[in-house]
């Protein structure tokens, strides 16, 4: 089965490719770089969930 990569439509193509990819292969949640797509790293729906709830209320903010 091939693996579908999914990118957030606020990704920008004016610089080449500057977005992260995600994905759901057997069971975990992927994500790499489109710069560099040989670079994947593995991760769970839980660990994703808590990251991406910690981003909507702007804890990571500061580092954009």
């Amino acid at each position: 089965m091939e693996i579908q990569w999914r990118k957030s439509s606020k990704s920008s193509n004016a610089e080449g490719s500057n977005c992260l990819e995600l994905a759901v292969h057997e069971g975990e949640i992927l994500l790499r770089e489109s710069d560099n797509p040989d670079v994947v790293i593995h991760t769970s729906r839980s660990k994703l969930r808590a990251f991406l709830g910690g981003a909507k209320e702007g804890e990571f903010d500061d580092l954009a």
